[in-house]
Protein backbone atom coordinates (compact mmCIF):
# COMPACT_ATOMS: atom_id res chain seq x y z
CA UNK A 1 0.00 0.00 0.00
CA UNK A 2 1.27 3.50 -0.85
CA UNK A 3 2.25 6.02 1.82
CA UNK A 4 -0.62 8.23 0.67
CA UNK A 5 -3.12 5.36 1.10
CA UNK A 6 -1.81 4.52 4.57
CA UNK A 7 -2.07 8.17 5.60
CA UNK A 8 -5.65 8.38 4.41
CA UNK A 9 -6.71 5.24 6.26
CA UNK A 10 -4.85 6.19 9.44
CA UNK A 11 -6.40 9.67 9.44
CA UNK A 12 -9.82 8.20 8.87
CA UNK A 13 -9.44 5.82 11.82
CA UNK A 14 -8.33 8.62 14.13
CA UNK A 15 -11.23 10.84 13.14
CA UNK A 16 -13.96 8.18 13.31
CA UNK A 17 -14.71 8.56 17.01
CA UNK A 18 -14.53 12.34 17.03
CA UNK A 19 -16.73 12.87 13.96
CA UNK A 20 -19.09 9.87 14.14
CA UNK A 21 -22.10 12.10 14.67
CA UNK A 22 -21.62 13.64 11.24
CA UNK A 23 -22.46 10.37 9.49
CA UNK A 24 -25.18 9.09 11.82
CA UNK A 25 -28.86 9.86 12.34
CA UNK A 26 -30.48 11.94 9.63
CA UNK A 27 -27.28 13.35 8.18
CA UNK A 28 -26.90 13.73 4.43
CA UNK A 29 -25.54 10.71 2.56
CA UNK A 30 -24.03 10.27 -0.90
CA UNK A 31 -24.87 6.75 -2.14
CA UNK A 32 -23.66 7.71 -5.62
CA UNK A 33 -20.14 7.83 -4.21
CA UNK A 34 -20.36 4.62 -2.25
CA UNK A 35 -21.70 2.46 -5.07
CA UNK A 36 -18.38 2.57 -6.89
CA UNK A 37 -16.63 1.17 -3.85
CA UNK A 38 -19.17 -1.61 -3.51
CA UNK A 39 -18.16 -3.03 -6.89
CA UNK A 40 -14.49 -3.46 -6.01
CA UNK A 41 -13.40 -7.10 -5.94
CA UNK A 42 -11.77 -8.29 -2.70
CA UNK A 43 -9.75 -11.15 -4.07
CA UNK A 44 -6.15 -10.17 -3.48
CA UNK A 45 -4.23 -7.63 -1.45
CA UNK A 46 -3.98 -5.10 -4.27
CA UNK A 47 -7.77 -4.94 -4.73
CA UNK A 48 -8.32 -4.72 -0.97
CA UNK A 49 -5.83 -1.90 -0.69
CA UNK A 50 -7.50 -0.08 -3.55
CA UNK A 51 -10.93 -0.47 -1.94
CA UNK A 52 -9.64 0.76 1.43
CA UNK A 53 -7.87 3.72 -0.13
CA UNK A 54 -10.79 4.88 -2.26
CA UNK A 55 -13.25 4.24 0.59
CA UNK A 56 -11.24 6.45 2.91
CA UNK A 57 -10.89 9.15 0.27
CA UNK A 58 -14.61 9.19 -0.51
CA UNK A 59 -15.42 9.37 3.19
CA UNK A 60 -13.24 12.46 3.47
CA UNK A 61 -15.00 14.00 0.46
CA UNK A 62 -18.36 13.29 2.06
CA UNK A 63 -17.30 14.73 5.39
CA UNK A 64 -15.93 17.89 3.78
CA UNK A 65 -19.14 18.44 1.79
CA UNK A 66 -21.28 17.96 4.89
CA UNK A 67 -19.23 20.62 6.71
CA UNK A 68 -19.24 22.97 3.69
CA UNK A 69 -15.45 22.80 3.56
CA UNK A 70 -15.40 23.26 -0.20
CA UNK A 71 -11.67 23.73 -0.61
CA UNK A 72 -10.94 20.57 1.37
CA UNK A 73 -13.54 18.64 -0.67
CA UNK A 74 -11.89 19.80 -3.89
CA UNK A 75 -8.50 18.65 -2.62
CA UNK A 76 -9.82 15.19 -1.81
CA UNK A 77 -11.58 15.02 -5.19
CA UNK A 78 -8.21 15.71 -6.80
CA UNK A 79 -6.66 12.97 -4.67
CA UNK A 80 -9.44 10.58 -5.66
CA UNK A 81 -8.83 11.19 -9.35
CA UNK A 82 -5.11 10.67 -8.79
CA UNK A 83 -5.82 7.28 -7.22
CA UNK A 84 -7.97 6.35 -10.19
CA UNK A 85 -5.24 7.49 -12.55
CA UNK A 86 -2.83 5.03 -10.96
CA UNK A 87 -5.22 2.12 -10.38
CA UNK A 88 -8.16 0.15 -11.70
CA UNK A 89 -9.37 0.86 -15.27
CA UNK A 90 -13.03 0.36 -14.42
CA UNK A 91 -12.83 3.04 -11.75
CA UNK A 92 -11.06 5.36 -14.11
CA UNK A 93 -13.93 5.07 -16.57
CA UNK A 94 -16.41 5.81 -13.77
CA UNK A 95 -14.62 9.02 -12.78
CA UNK A 96 -16.66 11.38 -15.03
CA UNK A 97 -19.92 10.21 -13.43
CA UNK A 98 -18.58 10.84 -9.94
CA UNK A 99 -17.43 14.27 -11.02
CA UNK A 100 -20.86 14.96 -12.54
CA UNK A 101 -22.61 14.03 -9.31
CA UNK A 102 -20.31 16.34 -7.41
CA UNK A 103 -21.16 19.13 -9.85
CA UNK A 104 -24.88 18.51 -9.37
CA UNK A 105 -24.41 18.86 -5.64
CA UNK A 106 -22.66 22.19 -6.16
CA UNK A 107 -25.43 23.33 -8.52
CA UNK A 108 -28.06 22.42 -5.94
CA UNK A 109 -26.30 24.66 -3.44
CA UNK A 110 -25.94 27.57 -5.85
CA UNK A 111 -22.17 27.26 -6.30
CA UNK A 112 -22.34 27.82 -10.05
CA UNK A 113 -18.73 28.75 -10.74
CA UNK A 114 -17.41 25.74 -8.82
CA UNK A 115 -19.90 23.50 -10.60
CA UNK A 116 -18.82 24.83 -13.99
CA UNK A 117 -15.16 24.16 -13.22
CA UNK A 118 -16.03 20.66 -12.07
CA UNK A 119 -18.00 19.99 -15.26
CA UNK A 120 -15.15 21.27 -17.41
CA UNK A 121 -12.80 18.90 -15.62
CA UNK A 122 -15.18 15.97 -16.12
CA UNK A 123 -15.73 16.88 -19.77
CA UNK A 124 -12.03 16.51 -20.59
CA UNK A 125 -11.60 13.23 -18.71
CA UNK A 126 -10.60 10.44 -21.05
CA UNK A 127 -9.43 6.90 -20.45
CA UNK A 128 -8.96 4.24 -23.07
CA UNK A 129 -11.38 3.71 -25.94
CA UNK A 130 -14.57 5.69 -25.43
CA UNK A 131 -17.62 3.44 -25.03
CA UNK A 132 -21.20 4.37 -25.99
CA UNK A 133 -22.13 4.78 -22.32
CA UNK A 134 -19.15 7.09 -21.80
CA UNK A 135 -20.24 9.13 -24.80
CA UNK A 136 -23.74 9.63 -23.36
CA UNK A 137 -22.20 10.61 -20.04
CA UNK A 138 -19.93 13.17 -21.68
CA UNK A 139 -22.96 14.53 -23.58
CA UNK A 140 -24.79 14.84 -20.27
CA UNK A 141 -21.86 16.67 -18.70
CA UNK A 142 -21.71 19.05 -21.64
CA UNK A 143 -25.48 19.57 -21.43
CA UNK A 144 -25.23 20.60 -17.78
CA UNK A 145 -22.57 23.05 -18.84
CA UNK A 146 -25.11 24.24 -21.38
CA UNK A 147 -27.69 24.77 -18.63
CA UNK A 148 -25.23 26.93 -16.73
CA UNK A 149 -24.60 28.91 -19.91
CA UNK A 150 -28.36 29.15 -20.47
CA UNK A 151 -28.73 30.62 -16.98
CA UNK A 152 -26.20 33.32 -17.87
CA UNK A 153 -27.96 33.86 -21.21
CA UNK A 154 -31.31 34.28 -19.41
CA UNK A 155 -29.86 36.97 -17.16
CA UNK A 156 -28.48 38.77 -20.20
CA UNK A 157 -31.88 38.46 -21.85
CA UNK A 158 -33.58 40.11 -18.87
CA UNK A 159 -31.04 42.92 -18.92
CA UNK A 160 -31.53 43.36 -22.67
CA UNK A 161 -35.27 43.88 -22.15
CA UNK A 162 -34.50 46.98 -20.06
CA UNK A 163 -32.40 48.63 -22.80
CA UNK A 164 -33.49 50.86 -25.65
CA UNK A 165 -33.12 49.09 -29.00
CA UNK A 166 -31.50 52.19 -30.49
CA UNK A 167 -28.91 52.31 -27.73
CA UNK A 168 -25.34 51.21 -28.49
CA UNK A 169 -25.39 49.14 -25.30
CA UNK A 170 -28.33 47.16 -26.72
CA UNK A 171 -26.36 46.03 -29.77
CA UNK A 172 -23.38 45.06 -27.64
CA UNK A 173 -25.55 43.10 -25.19
CA UNK A 174 -27.43 41.45 -28.07
CA UNK A 175 -24.20 40.27 -29.70
CA UNK A 176 -22.95 39.00 -26.35
CA UNK A 177 -26.14 36.99 -25.95
CA UNK A 178 -25.82 35.55 -29.44
CA UNK A 179 -22.28 34.33 -28.74
CA UNK A 180 -23.44 32.78 -25.48
CA UNK A 181 -26.42 31.05 -27.10
CA UNK A 182 -24.16 29.46 -29.72
CA UNK A 183 -22.03 27.86 -26.99
CA UNK A 184 -25.14 26.73 -25.14
CA UNK A 185 -26.68 25.20 -28.27
CA UNK A 186 -23.56 23.20 -29.00
CA UNK A 187 -23.57 21.77 -25.47
CA UNK A 188 -27.29 20.93 -25.44
CA UNK A 189 -27.78 19.66 -28.97
CA UNK A 190 -26.00 16.30 -28.70
CA UNK A 191 -27.82 15.24 -25.55
CA UNK A 192 -31.38 15.97 -26.66
CA UNK A 193 -30.86 13.82 -29.75
CA UNK A 194 -30.10 10.86 -27.49
CA UNK A 195 -33.18 8.86 -26.33
CA UNK A 196 -34.11 9.87 -22.79
CA UNK A 197 -36.09 12.36 -20.70
CA UNK A 198 -34.33 15.71 -21.04
CA UNK A 199 -37.06 18.21 -20.12
CA UNK A 200 -34.98 21.12 -18.73
CA UNK A 201 -32.46 20.86 -21.56
CA UNK A 202 -35.14 20.79 -24.25
CA UNK A 203 -37.03 23.73 -22.75
CA UNK A 204 -33.87 25.83 -22.55
CA UNK A 205 -32.81 25.01 -26.10
CA UNK A 206 -36.26 25.72 -27.54
CA UNK A 207 -36.51 29.04 -25.70
CA UNK A 208 -33.30 30.21 -27.35
CA UNK A 209 -34.38 28.98 -30.78
CA UNK A 210 -37.66 30.86 -30.46
CA UNK A 211 -35.94 33.99 -29.21
CA UNK A 212 -33.80 34.10 -32.35
CA UNK A 213 -36.77 33.38 -34.62
CA UNK A 214 -35.90 29.80 -35.55
CA UNK A 215 -39.47 28.52 -35.33
CA UNK A 216 -38.80 25.62 -37.68
CA UNK A 217 -35.86 24.47 -35.59
CA UNK A 218 -37.87 24.70 -32.36
CA UNK A 219 -40.79 22.80 -33.90
CA UNK A 220 -38.48 20.04 -35.15
CA UNK A 221 -36.85 19.61 -31.74
CA UNK A 222 -40.20 19.42 -29.94
CA UNK A 223 -41.79 17.14 -32.53
CA UNK A 224 -38.91 14.67 -32.35
CA UNK A 225 -38.96 14.80 -28.56
CA UNK A 226 -42.68 13.99 -28.48
CA UNK A 227 -43.04 11.49 -31.32
CA UNK A 228 -39.71 9.71 -31.81
CA UNK A 229 -40.40 6.10 -30.79
CA UNK A 230 -36.87 5.70 -29.45
CA UNK A 231 -37.70 8.18 -26.66
CA UNK A 232 -39.61 7.00 -23.57
CA UNK A 233 -43.23 8.03 -23.11
CA UNK A 234 -43.17 11.50 -21.56
CA UNK A 235 -46.28 13.68 -20.94
CA UNK A 236 -44.17 16.82 -20.76
CA UNK A 237 -42.94 16.31 -24.31
CA UNK A 238 -46.52 16.65 -25.59
CA UNK A 239 -47.24 19.58 -23.28
CA UNK A 240 -44.20 21.47 -24.60
CA UNK A 241 -45.22 20.77 -28.20
CA UNK A 242 -48.82 21.82 -27.56
CA UNK A 243 -47.81 25.10 -25.90
CA UNK A 244 -45.44 25.86 -28.76
CA UNK A 245 -48.12 25.18 -31.39
CA UNK A 246 -50.57 27.28 -29.43
CA UNK A 247 -48.12 30.18 -29.44
CA UNK A 248 -47.80 29.68 -33.19
CA UNK A 249 -51.60 29.81 -33.51
CA UNK A 250 -51.63 26.39 -35.16
CA UNK A 251 -54.92 25.02 -36.58
CA UNK A 252 -57.36 23.49 -34.11
CA UNK A 253 -56.98 20.04 -35.65
CA UNK A 254 -53.25 20.10 -34.96
CA UNK A 255 -53.77 21.11 -31.34
CA UNK A 256 -56.36 18.38 -30.90
CA UNK A 257 -54.00 15.73 -32.29
CA UNK A 258 -51.33 16.64 -29.73
CA UNK A 259 -53.69 16.75 -26.75
CA UNK A 260 -55.29 13.48 -27.80
CA UNK A 261 -52.00 11.70 -27.07
CA UNK A 262 -51.62 13.54 -23.76
CA UNK A 263 -55.16 12.42 -22.87
CA UNK A 264 -54.15 8.80 -23.40
CA UNK A 265 -51.17 9.24 -21.07
CA UNK A 266 -52.59 11.55 -18.37
CA UNK A 267 -56.41 11.79 -18.64
CA UNK A 268 -56.59 13.95 -15.51
CA UNK A 269 -54.15 16.63 -16.69
CA UNK A 270 -55.34 20.23 -16.30
CA UNK A 271 -55.08 20.71 -20.08
CA UNK A 272 -57.93 18.24 -20.54
CA UNK A 273 -60.50 20.97 -19.93
CA UNK A 274 -58.86 22.97 -22.71
CA UNK A 275 -58.90 19.79 -24.79
CA UNK A 276 -62.64 19.50 -24.17
CA UNK A 277 -63.21 23.07 -25.36
CA UNK A 278 -61.31 22.39 -28.57
CA UNK A 279 -63.30 19.20 -29.19
CA UNK A 280 -66.56 21.00 -28.47
CA UNK A 281 -65.77 23.63 -31.12
CA UNK A 282 -64.83 21.02 -33.73
CA UNK A 283 -67.19 20.23 -36.57
CA UNK A 284 -66.56 16.48 -36.32
CA UNK A 285 -69.12 14.37 -34.48
CA UNK A 286 -66.49 11.92 -33.20
CA UNK A 287 -64.77 14.88 -31.55
CA UNK A 288 -68.02 15.85 -29.84
CA UNK A 289 -68.35 12.32 -28.50
CA UNK A 290 -64.74 12.36 -27.31
CA UNK A 291 -65.42 15.69 -25.62
CA UNK A 292 -67.94 13.97 -23.34
CA UNK A 293 -65.57 11.10 -22.65
CA UNK A 294 -62.80 13.52 -21.67
CA UNK A 295 -64.97 15.22 -19.02
CA UNK A 296 -65.99 11.94 -17.46
CA UNK A 297 -62.34 10.86 -17.56
CA UNK A 298 -61.18 13.96 -15.68
CA UNK A 299 -63.73 13.44 -12.91
CA UNK A 300 -62.73 9.81 -12.47
CA UNK A 301 -59.74 11.02 -10.47
CA UNK A 302 -59.89 11.93 -6.79
CA UNK A 303 -57.73 15.00 -7.31
CA UNK A 304 -60.37 16.48 -9.63
CA UNK A 305 -63.51 15.86 -7.58
CA UNK A 306 -63.73 19.51 -6.47
CA UNK A 307 -62.92 21.03 -9.85
CA UNK A 308 -65.96 23.26 -10.29
CA UNK A 309 -65.09 24.03 -13.92
CA UNK A 310 -65.12 20.33 -14.82
CA UNK A 311 -68.54 19.85 -13.18
CA UNK A 312 -69.91 22.98 -14.84
CA UNK A 313 -68.68 21.78 -18.23
CA UNK A 314 -70.11 18.30 -17.67
CA UNK A 315 -73.54 19.56 -16.64
CA UNK A 316 -73.75 21.89 -19.63
CA UNK A 317 -72.42 19.28 -22.06
CA UNK A 318 -74.75 16.55 -20.79
CA UNK A 319 -77.75 18.77 -21.55
CA UNK A 320 -76.31 19.72 -24.94
CA UNK A 321 -75.60 16.07 -25.81
CA UNK A 322 -79.07 14.92 -24.79
CA UNK A 323 -80.76 17.74 -26.69
CA UNK A 324 -78.73 16.62 -29.70
CA UNK A 325 -80.30 13.14 -29.41
CA UNK A 326 -77.13 11.38 -28.29
CA UNK A 327 -78.50 9.55 -25.27
CA UNK A 328 -76.39 6.52 -26.25
CA UNK A 329 -73.19 8.53 -25.74
CA UNK A 330 -74.19 9.40 -22.19
CA UNK A 331 -75.30 5.87 -21.41
CA UNK A 332 -72.03 4.46 -22.74
CA UNK A 333 -70.00 6.63 -20.36
CA UNK A 334 -72.37 6.14 -17.44
CA UNK A 335 -72.69 2.35 -17.67
CA UNK A 336 -69.02 1.86 -16.75
CA UNK A 337 -69.35 4.23 -13.79
CA UNK A 338 -72.83 3.75 -12.34
CA UNK A 339 -71.58 1.20 -9.79
CA UNK A 340 -69.00 3.49 -8.22
CA UNK A 341 -69.65 7.15 -9.06
CA UNK A 342 -72.72 7.42 -6.75
CA UNK A 343 -70.63 6.69 -3.64
CA UNK A 344 -67.53 8.39 -5.04
CA UNK A 345 -69.25 11.66 -5.92
CA UNK A 346 -72.93 11.71 -4.95
CA UNK A 347 -73.33 10.37 -1.42
CA UNK A 348 -75.18 12.21 1.39
CA UNK A 349 -71.82 12.85 3.02
CA UNK A 350 -70.48 14.64 -0.04
CA UNK A 351 -73.71 16.60 -0.45
CA UNK A 352 -73.43 18.03 3.08
CA UNK A 353 -69.67 18.53 2.85
CA UNK A 354 -69.76 20.24 -0.55
CA UNK A 355 -72.65 22.48 0.47
CA UNK A 356 -70.79 23.57 3.58
CA UNK A 357 -67.49 24.23 1.82
CA UNK A 358 -68.53 25.45 -1.63
CA UNK A 359 -72.21 25.99 -2.46
CA UNK A 360 -71.47 26.80 -6.11
CA UNK A 361 -69.67 23.48 -6.53
CA UNK A 362 -72.51 21.66 -4.79
CA UNK A 363 -75.03 23.10 -7.24
CA UNK A 364 -73.00 22.10 -10.31
CA UNK A 365 -72.64 18.56 -8.97
CA UNK A 366 -76.34 18.39 -8.10
CA UNK A 367 -77.27 19.04 -11.73
CA UNK A 368 -75.01 16.22 -12.94
CA UNK A 369 -76.23 13.89 -10.19
CA UNK A 370 -79.85 14.56 -11.07
CA UNK A 371 -79.33 13.99 -14.80
CA UNK A 372 -77.46 10.71 -14.26
CA UNK A 373 -79.33 9.31 -11.24
CA UNK A 374 -82.70 11.03 -11.33
CA UNK A 375 -84.67 12.99 -8.72
CA UNK A 376 -84.27 10.21 -6.19
CA UNK A 377 -80.50 10.71 -5.94
CA UNK A 378 -79.47 11.56 -2.36
CA UNK A 379 -77.07 14.28 -3.48
CA UNK A 380 -79.67 15.98 -5.68
CA UNK A 381 -82.41 15.73 -3.01
CA UNK A 382 -80.24 17.30 -0.31
CA UNK A 383 -79.17 20.26 -2.47
CA UNK A 384 -82.64 20.82 -3.94
CA UNK A 385 -84.12 21.18 -0.43
CA UNK A 386 -81.69 23.89 0.65
CA UNK A 387 -83.25 27.32 1.14
CA UNK A 388 -80.51 29.75 0.18
CA UNK A 389 -81.60 33.24 -0.78
CA UNK A 390 -78.68 33.80 -3.16
CA UNK A 391 -78.92 30.42 -4.89
CA UNK A 392 -82.69 29.98 -4.81
CA UNK A 393 -83.17 30.76 -8.51
CA UNK A 394 -80.23 28.61 -9.52
CA UNK A 395 -81.54 25.60 -7.57
CA UNK A 396 -84.95 26.11 -9.20
CA UNK A 397 -83.32 26.01 -12.67
CA UNK A 398 -81.42 22.84 -11.70
CA UNK A 399 -84.70 21.14 -10.74
CA UNK A 400 -86.23 22.02 -14.11
CA UNK A 401 -83.17 20.76 -16.01
CA UNK A 402 -83.17 17.46 -14.13
CA UNK A 403 -86.89 16.98 -14.77
CA UNK A 404 -86.34 17.61 -18.47
CA UNK A 405 -83.04 15.83 -19.11
CA UNK A 406 -82.58 13.03 -16.57
CA UNK A 407 -81.64 9.78 -18.30
CA UNK A 408 -83.45 7.83 -15.56
CA UNK A 409 -86.84 9.14 -16.65
CA UNK A 410 -86.28 10.43 -20.22
CA UNK A 411 -89.02 12.62 -21.60
CA UNK A 412 -90.48 13.70 -18.25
Amino acid sequence: MSDFSEELIRSKTEDDQEESSVFSGTGMSFPWLQKYIGTVATGGKKEKDFAQTTNACLSFIQEALLKHRWQKAAEFMHSYFQILEDSDSHKRQAAPEISLQHALYLLHHGMLEDANRNLSHAETWRYGEKSSSQEVLINLIQAYKGLLQYYTWSKKKMKLSTLDEDDYAYNTASQNMLNHSWKTSVNLCALIQTPGVWDPFVKSYVEMLEFYGDQDGAREVLTNYAYDEKFPSNPNAHIYLYNFLKREKAPREKLISVLKILYQIVPSHKLMLEFHRLLRKSEKEDHHKLGLEVLFGVLDFAGCTKNITAWKYLGKYLRQTLVGNHLAWVQEEWNSRKNWWPSFHFSSFWAKSNWKEDKALACEKALVAGILLGKGCRYFRFISKQDDQVLRKKIKRIKKSVKKHSIVNPGL
